[in-house]
């Protein structure tokens, strides 16, 4: 049976009992002071995933490459077995962490990745138009390191499909129109960190373009918390949190979706009693 684990900002562990993927596995949570100099923590790694009960991964795949995304995710791979999937941003992260190349893929848009019983398709999207750290990761990079020396690279819709049932994976708050015409997905994991400071249209846009278009039927949102608030904590909404939340429960109840929080660390059926 499939079971979701959310771990804050958008890590995501789904196990079969077979096989386990996760996306992102941001675990260190570099304080906020110390962004001139981040560097994956090896222990807090190891933790979370102890926590998590993760053994090993077949795939770690950040959803773009921003510190809060990808920072750990070369490591999470060393440690798990996993392959590091991703964009040539992320596979140069991998390569500063001296990840070997054939531990790492990059796949093509629109390509479907195999792992167990999950078909994870890679659909390029686009970040919450905020400007950070933009642009591509053009050489290795080695930590440690500024914070907006991780780029943003590609950014990435996920499919996940398992037995038939697809999960979509929307780790930040942007989108590209029709890029996701024709696909279908019972839940959406919807970034919403950010919508509170784009405008009505921008978020109509947002949820038209990722929600409706692939008919989903559940959002539960993920990128909702204070990421430099360490895991030892429970998590934290960071800032705007409530007006981006405003709009996801009341677009949710216009459209009939089911707006259901996950809740940190607990694995869960994401289909259950859905309608």
């Amino acid at each position: 049976n499939l079971r979701v684990t959310f771990i804050g900002v958008a890590t995501l562990l789904f196990d079969d009992g077979e096989t386990a993927i996760m996306t992102d596995g941001y675990f260190t949570r570099a304080s906020q002071t110390a962004l001139a100099n981040v560097a994956p923590d090896r222990d807090r790694i190891t933790r979370a995933l102890a926590r998590a009960g993760v053994k090993s991964l077949a795939a770690v795949i950040p959803v773009h490459s921003h510190f809060d995304h990808a920072l750990d995710s070369p490591i999470v791979a060393q440690q798990t077995g996993a392959l590091l999937v991703g964009s040539t941003s992320t596979a140069n992260i991998g390569r500063g962490y001296g990840l070997a190349e054939n531990r790492m893929r990059v796949p093509k848009d629109g390509e479907t990745l195999k792992f167990g019983r999950f078909n994870v398709t890679f659909l390029k999207s686009a970040h919450l138009p905020n400007n950070y750290a933009m642009g591509e990761i053009e050489a290795p990079l080695a930590p440690p390191a500024k914070a907006t020396d991780y780029k943003v690279g590609e950014s990435y819709t996920l499919l996940v499909e398992h037995d038939g049932r697809t999960i979509l994976i929307q780790g930040s708050a942007g989108f590209v129109p029709g890029a996701l015409s024709g696909r279908k997905a019972d839940v959406a994991y919807l970034g919403v960190g950010g919508l509170n400071t784009q405008n009505d249209a921008y978020r109509e846009g947002y949820w038209r373009e990722i929600v409706r278009a692939v008919g989903a039927r559940r959002v539960v949102p993920i990128h909702w918390d204070n990421f430099f608030v360490t895991l030892d904590e429970p998590l934290v909404p960071g800032a705007g949190f409530e007006g981006s939340m405003q709009f996801v429960l009341a677009s949710g109840q216009r459209d009939g979706v089911d707006i259901r929080m996950p809740v940190a660390w607990q694995a869960a059926d994401p289909f259950a009693a859905l309608k």
